[in-house]
């Protein structure tokens, strides 16, 4: 069994996925691994730009299946004891990746380990939380960017820790099940997280690992998409979680999109 596989999940996203890969090469793991970049139907050739690198291993889903359908697949199609979960608009500095397997491997009751990401400017990313409920939310909302690099700074363990780059270990993720396919994308990671806390395992946030994510590149490719994607995610996680608070998500939403439309149209 291979040690790591490093699963990213690609949809119509070529450079920053060939950014990615070129940051993995540069300065390849010790760590045994291999690479799977499961595609979601893009159409601008992304498929066909991972599949000339000697060390990729190409799946097409055939549709866009989602973030979690498409993970989930590259799981199923992978070898390593542990995995990588790593998003496709994400650098990946050298040493990084090796340092994540150690920490996994020096936490024995640890089943997940995320990285402190950082975007293209250095400036953290509030990339772990407690679990999402109505004032958890607003919290992480109102972070300053000061409380946010001050919060980075230190190890922790938080109920969940980012999908853009996440370790866990195999039996973990296939003890749960892997991901819940019913979101498309937000919030699997959190539910993800959620399901192996259950489960007795503990879930690791490092600031001595440092990836950089250069996040939002997908929405604003397509926001409308993305902005659809967010809320039936974000309602899929409280009927799941939280269902007596649905019907006050479901309002909240509702005058959220509204109040955009008129900014829109201002």
């Amino acid at each position: 069994m291979t040690t790591l596989s490093i699963i990213i999940v690609s949809f119509n996203a070529r450079a920053d996925l060939d950014r990615c890969l070129a940051s993995i090469e540069a300065a390849p793991p010790a760590t045994s691994c291999e690479i799977l970049v499961v595609d979601n139907q893009s159409t601008d050739g992304s498929a066909d730009e991972a599949r000339r690198r000697p060390a990729v291993r190409v799946i097409e889903m055939g549709t866009n299946a989602g973030f979690s359908r498409a993970n989930n697949a590259g799981i199923r199609a992978s070898t390593g004891r542990v995995l990588l979960l790593l998003n496709s608009d994400t650098v990946v500095p050298p040493g990084a990746i090796d340092a994540l397997v150690a920490t996994l491997d020096s936490h024995p009751e640890v089943a997940v380990v995320g990285p402190r990401l950082v975007d293209g400017n250095g400036q953290a990313e509030l990339s772990f939380g407690s679990m999402i409920s109505p004032l958890n939310e607003l919290r992480q909302q109102r972070r300053t960017q000061e409380a946010i690099e001050r919060m980075t700074r230190e190890p922790r363990y938080p109920d969940w820790v980012s999908g853009a780059c996440l370790l866990v270990r195999r039996a973990d993720a296939e003890g749960v099940g892997l991901l819940d396919e019913r979101y498309f994308m937000y919030t699997e990671d959190v539910d993800f997280c959620a399901s192996i806390r259950e489960r007795g395992r503990r879930v690791l946030f490092t600031p001595d690992v440092e990836v950089v994510h250069l996040r939002g590149r997908s929405a604003a490719g397509a926001p409308a998409a993305t902005r659809e994607a967010y809320r039936r995610s974000h309602l899929a996680f409280y009927q799941k979680h939280h269902p007596f608070l649905v019907p006050l998500l479901r309002v909240y939403l509702w005058f959220r999109g509204a109040d955009k439309q008129r900014q829109i149209r201002r």
